[in-house]
């Protein structure tokens, strides 16, 4: 994981550009650098992690241009060899040093070519123009804003541009931006015609993609670890990564010191696999303390968001602390693709196929957004492969008559691809699922919720809701949310679109919390 950073004008110091650039230090903690463009700055922290010697720093320079990136470009092997054959000359193992040369080969056409997650600053030499682009989910954070001289920022977290510009903004994911406008060059969830796959044919393809998605993350020159929940996703991620890898991974997992639901679980999949498991514990203390450094890091309001990502926090405080793991495989975006407990009430196929592409399409202001700050907030990088661009794409492709939960179990596709591989125990490949702020431990979202019930009287709640007009709170519990977040972004609610919450227009979704807890069809899932 690395920072950056990019101004297109000079108006700013050197000394004010330095000291907002390094709010974000953590994302990478291993060299700096400050470099003067045409035009404005390009700005790097980095994380080693692919090429660790000084060669693979950033900018890269070629030829008057320069990009700062931070990403993960996979299949660049075979890429820089095809651009080697076309003579050009490579210093350093990094990945991202294809990227100058790629541009001058295709233009703005080098996004779509690019099978990567990222977030980049591109300065052309020739044209003195500035381009910045982000991947087609948003898996690497990438904020902007306008200064007051009119010229525009680019920065990885909404916290470097605090107090410089007026208005914060998420970078669009699928875009770049070129000649002052945004331009789309990939969307994964417009599909126009469902493949015919059946069944068979479709859990075929859905195992074969997702290990290939699973082997391009494993490469990497730092120390590799694994966040195991002990819930089908993460654990299916462990299990084909120790099977590609031939031998013993480091697995970690969180929870309640008294009812963490999942912690067993996790031992059960970790002992299956064998895995070096880890296993961390937190108090209502703990909890209670790290809250406002946990929204400060996310830089959001949400519920769903903050109570999912106090565990994941810890439990990557703790692996820093403890390890020398730089790089950590995890296993969000499946719900999004598979569905969730509350898509079992969708009205029918399109529906579904519609509340995923919703869900896919904002996944970076929620879910993706928690992972990456939880883990670049302890130095370390995270990696999705469920987020795969080639598995995205074919699992939106398929007909939702497919997808939706019409079989008894959620996520049917998925479980029954990898059913006669025996990579995990039965109990674990076709448990019901369990949100995961609840299954840390159903007493941490109590613990908060009393947390804030003390925090408020109803007449201070009534008074205080009132003044936000954007996403206002609408209970204690996400007042006292956005209170704190106020504090660190003052104004800037309006970078998150609305609460996270299940589709409330549908019958059996229409609830006052984000918790599948709370949904009817929840039943044994946190157990």
């Amino acid at each position: 994981m690395c920072a950056i950073m990019g101004f297109t004008g000079k108006s700013l110091s050197q000394e004010k550009i330095r000291a907002c650039f390094d709010r974000t230090l953590s994302r990478g903690p291993d060299m700096s650098r400050l470099t003067e463009t045409g035009s404005g700055w390009l700005c790097f922290h980095r994380l080693a992690i692919m090429g660790l010697d000084e060669r693979g720093m950033q900018p890269f320079v070629r030829d008057g241009d320069m990009v700062v990136c931070n990403g993960e470009l996979y299949g660049w092997r075979k890429q820089r060899q095809e651009l080697e054959a076309r003579g050009y000359v490579f210093r350093s193992g990094s990945d991202c040093e294809l990227l100058l040369p790629m541009y001058r080969e295709y233009g703005l056409g080098m996004f779509e070519k690019l099978d990567a997650e990222f977030a980049l600053i591109l300065y052309d030499g020739k044209t003195g123009e500035t381009i910045a682009a982000r991947d087609p989910i948003g898996i690497r954070p990438l904020f902007y804003g306008c200064l007051e001289d009119g010229s525009t920022v680019f920065a990885s977290e909404a916290k470097n541009l605090v107090g410089l510009c007026r208005e914060i903004r998420p970078f669009p994911p699928g875009h770049y931006w070129a000649g002052g406008k945004f331009t789309r060059y990939a969307c994964l969830t417009s599909v126009k015609e469902y493949c015919a796959d059946d069944v068979e044919t479709a859990c075929a393809n859905i195992r074969e993609k997702l290990i290939r998605g699973v082997e391009k993350r494993l490469d990497a020159d730092a120390p590799l670890g694994f966040l195991l929940s002990g819930g089908l996703d993460s654990s299916l991620v462990c299990a084909v990564s120790s099977l590609l890898l031939g031998k013993k991974i480091r697995t970690f997992a969180i929870g309640m010191d008294k009812d963490a639901i999942d912690l067993k679980y996790a031992r059960q999949a970790a002992r299956f696999i064998g895995a070096d498991h880890t296993e961390v514990y937190m108090t209502r203390e703990e909890v209670i303390a790290a809250l406002p450094e946990v929204i400060a890091a996310l830089g959001t309001w949400d519920i769903t968001t903050v109570r999912a990502s106090i565990g994941m926090y810890l439990c990557c405080r703790a692996i820093r602390r403890q390890t020398d793991i730089r790089v950590l495989m995890t296993g969000e975006i499946s719900d999004e693709l598979f569905g969730y407990k509350y898509t079992d009430f969708a009205p029918s196929p399109e529906a579904f196929q519609q509340e995923s592409k919703k869900r896919v399409d904002e996944l970076y202001m929620y879910d993706v957004l928690r992972a990456d700050r939880c883990i670049s907030v302890h130095s370390m990088e995270g990696r999705v492969p469920f987020g795969d661009l080639d598995f995205v794409k074919y699992v939106m492709s398929l007909d939702p008559r497919l997808k939706m939960n019409t079989y008894g179990m959620g996520k049917y596709l998925l479980r029954r691809a990898f059913a006669r591989d025996r990579l995990l125990p039965e109990e674990i490949l076709w448990r019901q699922k369990a949100a995961f702020s609840d299954a840390v431990g159903h007493s941490m979202v109590d613990d908060l919720k009393a947390y804030a019930e003390q925090r408020y009287t109803d007449a201070e709640f009534e008074r205080k809701r009132r003044r936000y007009v954007h996403a206002a709170p609408f209970t204690k519990e996400s007042l006292l949310y956005r209170e704190i977040f106020e504090e660190y972004y003052p104004g800037q609610a309006r970078m998150i679109r609305d609460f996270w919450m299940p589709n409330r227009a549908w019958q059996g979704c229409d609830v006052d919390d984000p918790s599948a807890r709370v949904l009817s069809n929840y039943g044994g899932s946190g157990q």
